[in-house]
């Protein structure tokens, strides 16, 4: 449990630094935006995934999966 925790947690402030990124890039190149966007949904996407993998370890290892 403890793991899943710290996996969400880092998860959440990789989207942060994500959305952030995004929005600063944006602003500076408002013309840029459909291209930004796009590379900010696929990269919030690899980082949400790694919370999961960190959910599904978690459940292998403690095994409650077999």
């Amino acid at each position: 449990p403890v793991g899943i925790g710290l996996a969400a947690i880092g998860s959440g402030i990789g989207l942060g630094g994500i959305g952030n990124g995004a929005m600063q890039a944006i602003g500076r190149q408002p013309e840029a935006a459909g291209t930004i966007q796009i590379n900010m949904i696929i990269v919030a996407a690899l980082a949400e995934a790694l919370t999961i993998y960190a959910f599904v370890t978690m459940f292998l290892l403690s095994g409650k999966i077999q």
